[in-house]
């Protein structure tokens, strides 16, 4: 996968007051996803951007859109990625 197709795959991360915790509580980070995406595309485009491999990949239909809830392997791996991609 190049980087074109993981940036349709993975629209934006999703940032409220509930994914800050989550990120320090549970290691995860969520995203907004394609519709038509699945879990291993979603761990692909995420393995392909951000160079973390996925433990874990939820999904949920929302108003606002697909959401991705993914797990990393430490708090401090998700924290350093939020970082990297500005929700801290």
């Amino acid at each position: 996968m190049n980087t074109a197709q993981a940036t349709k795959i993975i629209i934006r991360p999703y940032i409220t007051e509930k994914t800050f915790a989550l990120i320090e509580k549970d290691a995860r980070i969520c995203f907004i996803v394609d519709i038509e995406s699945n879990k291993n595309l979603i761990k692909e485009a995420i393995k392909t951007l951000y160079e973390e491999d996925a433990i874990d990949i939820n999904t949920a239909r929302t108003i606002s859109g697909k959401k991705a809830f993914v797990k990393f392997e430490t708090v401090e791996k998700a924290r350093d990625l939020a970082t990297k991609i500005g929700m801290l």
